[in-house]
């Protein structure tokens, strides 16, 4: 409880934040795939492309957002823009007619998502004492994922309140975006008692990135593997479809990884805190590993929830640890540089990712999908095995 106190208020609201964002969206996310599929008739390379497009859309803004939170010294005005734009996306949902406007739609939020998102964890690690900061990340992603938890709940029940109307539960989704935009303005503020904690002292430049050293660019390769052997998760709704759990069913696989999600982040962010990042980061590959393996063999329901539920083991162990190590590993200045760079790798292996796991899924059924993630996983653990003494220590210890 000690550390958990320490955290600073500033972290505390951006995890609401979040908590509140992620409602919204994974609200519309967990329906959206089968929306697609259905109603619209998407096949799976489309639903895989538009997925991997729009994740990697979201991971590009950020190298830009990332660079001006540094170059102009201020990070909220930016994450703000961020959340407005996703927030006002949220009303071309359940307006839309087309599959077409649907995507428009989709590439809005994300975009707003890559707007918000370096320049928020670079406010994170300036408001946060570098030896918490595997705490205050993953407290920022526990957070973050009850709103992964609550969002499909909220799918859940809309859908079957409003009996199967698409349209009518996507508009449930305003409701926690709004409350999000009112928490981000009167509950962050850019300073710690009385200062401004963006440390610049001069204008940057791009060519500044070239000050990112070896150990950022160690995190960033390990991110970028990582992310290559794992695709979008609305393959996980459409996989609990593909067994039988129907319209109203599916969106459970969602809160089964959300679950798990949420409740070992913090905990695994105190850990890689007390110097545990490598065995963290390979539990997490092995997890993945785990997952994948009974997504692609399992045919019942309970199958498909522990398989979405070691997902969320694996994502807890990795997502919030590998946010500390670009903070821990990038100068104090260019932060925001660092955490949009760091995604852009992160974007562009999602978008082949998504795209692989669509084609392979239409051509030879969601088995194949799940497999072919698990063995490109192996060969990241591998990898990871080979090389992990690079991997730099959050307590400062090597």
């Amino acid at each position: 409880m000690q550390v958990k106190r320490r955290i600073p208020g500033g972290v505390w609201a951006l995890g609401f934040v979040s908590l509140l964002m992620d409602t919204s969206s994974e609200l519309i996310h967990a329906l959206l795939p089968l929306y697609m599929a259905g109603p619209l008739g998407a096949s799976m390379l489309v639903i895989g492309v538009v997925e991997g497009v729009a994740e990697a859309i979201a991971m590009i803004v950020k190298v830009f957002s990332g660079f001006w939170s540094d170059r102009l010294r201020h990070r909220k005005p930016i994450v703000l823009l961020g959340y407005g734009l996703a927030a006002v996306s949220k009303l071309a949902f359940p307006l839309a007619p087309t599959l077409e406007w649907v995507i428009g739609a989709r590439f809005a939020d994300r975009i707003g998502k890559g707007v918000r998102g370096a320049p928020r964890d670079a406010l994170i690690a300036d408001l946060t004492p570098p030896e918490i900061r595997g705490a205050a990340f993953g407290l920022r992603q526990a957070l973050d994922t009850v709103g992964a938890i609550s969002g499909p709940l909220l799918a859940i029940g809309a859908i079957g309140y409003f009996a199967g109307n698409f349209h009518a539960a996507f508009w449930i989704a305003l409701i926690p975006a709004a409350l999000c935009i009112s928490v981000l303005v009167l509950g962050v503020h850019e300073h710690d008692d009385g200062r401004r904690v963006t440390p610049a002292s001069k204008r940057i430049s791009w060519r500044d990135a070239s000050r990112l050293d070896r150990r950022f660019w160690v995190v960033s390769a390990i991110a970028f593997v990582l992310t290559l052997a794992r695709f979008s998760e609305a393959f996980l709704v459409l996989r609990g479809q593909s067994v039988g759990m129907g319209e109203t069913g599916a969106p459970w696989v969602m809160v089964a990884m959300s679950i798990v999600y949420a409740a070992v982040s913090y905990p695994a962010g105190r850990a890689a805190d007390r110097g545990h990042g490598g065995r963290l980061l390979s539990a997490g590959l092995l997890a993945l590993i785990a997952s994948d393996v009974v997504l692609g063999l399992s045919g019942s329901v309970p199958g498909i929830l522990a398989g979405a539920a070691l997902w969320g083991l694996h994502m807890a162990l990795t997502q919030g640890l590998l946010s500390a190590l670009v903070a821990a590993t990038a100068p104090p200045d260019l932060r925001g540089t660092a955490f949009g760079v760091y995604n852009l790798t992160g974007g562009a292996a999602m978008l082949a990712a998504s795209a692989i796991a669509g084609s392979l899924w239409q051509a030879f059924g969601p088995a194949a999908t799940f497999l072919t993630g698990a063995s490109l996983t192996l060969v990241a653990w591998l990898g990871f095995v080979a090389s992990g003494r690079y991997v730099p220590r959050l307590d400062g210890h090597g």
